[in-house]
C-alpha cells in the first residue's frame, strides 16, 4: 500500500523547505516519489530535491487541478508502477486549489494507494493579504487541509500570530495548525500532526458531499435550466481605485499569476462561459484565468550585485507588473551557482549546486515580460 501525501500551500509559502525537512528526519528508510507541479514554463524547485535522492516527475505545463488532471493521473499510474514507492509526496502548483488536487488523487483507479494525508503551508506574516487578494484560491488550501503549518512564524510577535491563526480558524474550525517554528520541532512530530485521521476522515466525507452537489448542479444544467453563478469570487488588492482586468489565458498555457501586493485598488476578474459551455460554478476560476508568469533559460553569467538589485526591483508593479514570487539558478561570474527566491518584501540569495542551465521565472500578474527581460539582461552578452 502506497501512502500519498499532498502538500498544499501558495507561492513562497515554503512547501520545497518543509518536505526537504520531512526527507531528513520523518521519511527515511522509505522509498520515496515526488511529483511536482510548477506554475510557468521553467521548473527550478527539481533540482532542488533531486539531491535528495527522490524521483522528480516535473510537470511544466499546467495546473494539475484544472487542465492536467489526466496527466496527472497518468504520471501518478506510472510512478507507482514503476517505482513501487512507500510513499508518494505531491506538491501541487502554489496556485492550486486543494479540494481539486485531492480529487485528482481519488479519481486514480488503484486499490494500492492511500491518501494517507493533505497539509497546507501557509506564511503566518501573509494570511491577511493573500486572503483579501486570492480568497478564490487561498482560502480553499486553508478549507480543505486536514493539518495547517505556518511557516515563518519565528519572527512574529504573539499578537500577530495569534490573529493569523484567528483568521486561519475562520475557514478551518477544527485542523490542527502548528505555529511552533519548524527548526524547534522534529520532521516526525510535524508528520504525525499532518497524520490527523479525525480531520482527514471529517474533510475526505464533505469533499463526497460538495461533489455530491456539484453533480447534481450539473444534471439540472444538462436538463436546461438557467445557471445562477452568483458563488464567482472578485480578487481584490490594496489599492486606491478600480481597474477592471479580463484575462483570456489559453489552457495550453502554463501560467499561474500571484499578487502579493500590499497597495490599494481593485482588479476585478470576470469569467465568462462562453461557447455554449456548462457552467462550473463549484470552481469559478482557473488558476490560468488569474495568474501568469514568465520564465527562461540563459547561460549568461551574472553578478550577485546583479541579482540582487534586480530583485529589490522586482517590488516595482508600474515597471514590471504584480510580481508575487521569482526564483532561479544562475552561473555566476566567480565560477559557483547563484541560487535566489523572492516573495514581495523578502528575497533569499546564496550558493548551490550548478543547474544544467540558467533559469529564472518569475509569476505575477499583468507582468511586462519585455522589462523583466531586459532586468535581468538575459540576451545580453558580457564584455
Amino acid at each position: 500500500m502506497t501512502k500519498i501525501d499532498i502538500f498544499s500551500g501558495f507561492l513562497g509559502a515554503g512547501k520545497t523547505t518543509l518536505i526537504k525537512k520531512l526527507i531528513e528526519e520523518a521519511y527515511k528508510g522509505e522509498k520515496l516519489v515526488l511529483i511536482e507541479n510548477e506554475f510557468g514554463e521553467i521548473g527550478i524547485d527539481g533540482g532542488f530535491l533531486q539531491n535528495a535522492g527522490v524521483e522528480i516527475t516535473e510537470m511544466n505545463s499546467g495546473c494539475i487541478c484544472c487542465s492536467l488532471v489526466g496527466d496527472f493521473g497518468q504520471a501518478l499510474e506510472q510512478v507507482l508502477f514503476q517505482f513501487k514507492p512507500d510513499r508518494v509526496i505531491i506538491e501541487p502548483s502554489g496556485v492550486g486549489k486543494l479540494s481539486d488536487v485531492i480529487g485528482a488523487v481519488q479519481r486514480v483507479d488503484n486499490h494500492d494507494i492511500r491518501l494517507n494525508a493533505f497539509v497546507t503551508v501557509a506564511d503566518a506574516t501573509k494570511c491577511k493579504i493573500y486572503m483579501k487578494n486570492f480568497g478564490e484560491f487561498y482560502n480553499n488550501q486553508i478549507e480543505h487541509a486536514a493539518a495547517i503549518v505556518l511557516s515563518r512564524a519565528g519572527g512574529m510577535s504573539e499578537k500577530k500570530l495569534m490573529d493569523a491563526v484567528k483568521l486561519l480558524r475562520a475557514h478551518n474550525a477544527n485542523a490542527p495548525i502548528i505555529t511552533t517554528p519548524w527548526e524547534e520541532l522534529d520532521g516526525k512530530q510535524i508528520l504525525e500532526t499532518m497524520e490527523n485521521k479525525d480531520t482527514l476522515k471529517e474533510e475526505l466525507a464533505r469533499l463526497a458531499a460538495q461533489q455530491a452537489e456539484h453533480d447534481e448542479a450539473h444534471h439540472h444544467h444538462e436538463h436546461g435550466e438557467s445557471c445562477s453563478c452568483h458563488d464567482h469570487h472578485h480578487h481584490d488588492h490594496d489599492h486606491d481605485h478600480e481597474h477592471g482586468h479580463h484575462h483570456d489565458h489559453d489552457h495550453d498555457h502554463e501560467h499561474e499569476h500571484h499578487h502579493d501586493h500590499d497597495h490599494d485598488h481593485e482588479h476585478h476578474h470576470h469569467h465568462h462561459h462562453e461557447h455554449g459551455e456548462s457552467c462550473s460554478c463549484h470552481h469559478d476560476h482557473d488558476a490560468d484565468e488569474v495568474f501568469i508568469s514568465w520564465g527562461t533559460e540563459t547561460p549568461r553569467k551574472y553578478e550577485e550585485a546583479e541579482i540582487t538589485g534586480a530583485l529589490t526591483a522586482l517590488d516595482n508593479a508600474e515597471t514590471y507588473g504584480a510580481v508575487l514570487r521569482a526564483k532561479g539558478i544562475v552561473p555566476c561570474v566567480d565560477g559557483t551557482w547563484i541560487h535566489f527566491d523572492y516573495v514581495p518584501g523578502e528575497q533569499n540569495v546564496r550558493r548551490g549546486p550548478a543547474g544544467v542551465t540558467g533559469r529564472l521565472c518569475v509569476i505575477g500578474a499583468e507582468l511586462k515580460e519585455h522589462a523583466l527581460d531586459e532586468l535581468f539582461r538575459v540576451n545580453e552578452r558580457r564584455g
